[in-house]
């Protein structure tokens, strides 16, 4: 990969959506956009994809490849986001690249933790040693993946589970050297009451995922896109007519 990388990263699991283009260098470009998410991902996702290329100056097939946030999170979300990075992907096939353009997955509780990482950073805060990534599953329960924070980046302690709020002090076996980070404190504020640490509010988001991509890009975590998945961690839950009709839609508008 290119040390000036043109990447796309797309980041729709949770109510708000992420978009954001760039080389994901700490200085390098950065285009990107936030906003309102959930239902209305499928129908505004390629839309800010075209403004951000627009003003980027750069073609959808001079791009180096397409990351998406693969999960766990909102089921609907992360079918959104796999669906237009496929569609993206083939819609670059040329001569030079007759499979379209690589795709990256990347974990959302990841992503979440870099975001709080970045941020708690760029607060003039202590490093923590750990960054607990607390995403609201709904139904009662949150999604909890553990990671080690040390100056050469994130490394996973424990993958992505399901958890009941009462039960994340015994799982995370937390102390003030976590730092906690999420959307789930006021959900699950008096199940989380005892929890030590301290709490950074936090969404995974598209530019965490650029900042990600070069090292997973580096150590060969790219798929064809015909390979992209998402990842649920708690059983799938089956599509929709309509959603099937509107991702069917989203990749026909890209592909040739």
């Amino acid at each position: 990969m290119p040390s000036a990388s043109r990447l796309l990263a797309l980041e729709t699991s949770t109510d708000t959506l992420s978009v954001a283009l760039g080389s994901g260098a700490p200085d390098g470009p950065l285009w990107q956009h936030s906003g309102p998410g959930g239902a209305m991902a499928s129908t505004t996702l390629l839309p800010l994809v075209k403004q951000l290329l627009d003003a980027s100056g750069w073609a959808l097939n001079s791009l180096d490849a397409v990351v998406f946030g693969r999960g766990p999170g909102s089921f609907t979300g992360l079918r959104t986001a796999c669906a237009v990075a496929q569609g993206l992907a083939y819609g670059a096939q040329d001569a030079a690249r007759p499979r379209g353009l690589p795709v990256l997955p990347v974990d959302t509780l990841l992503a979440l933790a870099e975001e709080a990482r970045w941020n708690h950073q760029h607060a003039g805060q202590t490093p923590p040693k750990r960054i607990a990534a607390l995403l609201d599953a709904r139904m009662g329960e949150l999604y909890v993946a553990t990671y080690a924070c040390a100056p050469a980046g994130l490394s996973p302690l424990a993958p992505a589970r399901l958890c009941a709020p009462a039960d994340l002090g015994a799982h995370l076996q937390a102390d003030g050297a976590t730092l906690l980070a999420g959307n789930v404190f006021d959900s699950y504020a008096s199940a989380l009451a005892e929890l030590p640490g301290t709490r950074l509010p936090s969404l995974p988001t598209a530019a965490a995922l650029l900042r990600l991509a070069p090292g997973l890009l580096a150590a060969g975590a790219a798929v064809a896109a015909r390979d992209a998945l998402p990842l649920y961690v708690r059983d799938k839950v089956a599509q929709t007519t309509d959603e099937r009709e509107r991702l069917r839609a989203a990749v026909a508008a890209v592909t040739p």
